[in-house]
């Protein structure tokens, strides 16, 4: 008997292996019980999320700063005009270094009083518990209820604050509506509402000390002042930059204190980037020329973070 001839296309077609539903589930599970599959499963609703919310209106908004539109007419390419026309507008420039004087004043008196809140609750004293909450509290308020509060305090007729100073004889300025005062006092709220979470980095920080450093600088003859200026303060040094990035991200992107305590006033006294780019993207409809500004405030942060991770290998003990 003659054996049966598979060169021809039907022959191809019979001895080609077929998979099942079997196979297929063999395969899946197969790929499935690698790790990499399992993780990438798993992260596939995060990395959507990104892509969906972060990623692409991020690089549809670098599109934007190229062009002009209002969300009435129809999107018009302007190139480069929009950046160019921030270095000429007066307001912006203005906005550009109260930026600057906010992020230059709250950041480093921000975090020197966080530390030494640090430092004073890190210590076996009473109620030290009740204390660490407390500082904490303004944090996890809300900034509405914050922003009236000191809203009343910087009352210049009734509010706490010069009623005390009018106790030592000092006549208190009218804070919030002064353009010499009121961004300090914006300043000094913003340090209030967040001085208690930088406590609490500090305070982590200052807990991963070992104890052996300070028993053999005391050893040595250390006091209490040298033992924090160079015990202390070195081994803290991997915290410090942490909380310096983070406190100087945040205060570039200042926004609902202003906003809500002074919107931007006295003459532009207070205004920040932010509030600027708010207005311009949501009272003036200005979208491409608020993306413009978006991005010269990320340019601006990045190139802080840079040099501050540049920094960080000669100060940083580790």
């Amino acid at each position: 008997m003659n054996a049966p001839d598979h060169s021809g296309p039907a022959g191809a077609e019979a001895v080609r292996p077929t998979i099942g539903r079997a196979g297929l589930a063999k395969t899946l599970r197969k790929w499935f019980q690698k790790d990499g599959a399992w993780a990438l499963l798993l992260l596939a609703p995060n990395i959507l999320g990104f892509l969906a919310f972060t990623l692409i209106p991020v690089l549809g908004s670098f599109l934007l700063s190229f062009t002009s539109w209002d969300m009435l007419s129809p999107i018009e390419w302007v190139g480069t005009d929009n950046y160019v026309n921030l270095i000429k507008d007066e307001t912006f420039v203005k906005v550009f270094w109260n930026t600057i004087y906010f992020a230059g004043v709250s950041v480093p008196l921000g975090m020197v009083i966080s530390l030494l809140l640090a430092v004073a609750l890190d210590r076996n004293i009473r109620f030290k518990k009740f204390y660490r909450a407390a500082y904490f509290l303004p944090v996890v308020s809300s900034m509405v209820a914050v922003a009236v509060v000191w809203q009343f305090i910087y009352n210049p007729e009734y509010g706490l604050l010069n009623y005390f100073l009018g106790l030592v004889g000092i006549h208190g300025p009218n804070w919030l509506t002064s353009t010499a005062w009121a961004m300090p006092a914006v300043i000094l709220t913003s340090i209030w509402k967040n001085a208690g979470f930088n406590m609490l980095i500090f305070l982590a920080g200052l807990q991963g000390i070992s104890e052996s450093y300070y028993e053999a600088a005391e050893l040595d003859g250390a006091g209490k002042l040298h033992q924090f200026l160079y015990v202390t303060i070195p081994l803290l040094s991997p915290t410090t930059f942490f909380v310096t990035v983070m406190s100087f991200i945040g205060s570039f992107q200042v926004f609902d204190t202003v906003f809500l305590m002074t919107q931007g006033g006295p003459a532009r006294s207070t205004s920040v980037i932010v509030h600027y780019l708010y207005e311009n993207a949501f009272k003036y409809f200005n979208m491409g020329y608020a993306s413009a500004m978006a991005y010269v405030l990320f340019f601006m942060v990045f190139i802080v973070t840079l040099v501050q991770f540049w920094y960080q290998k000669k100060w940083s003990v580790y």
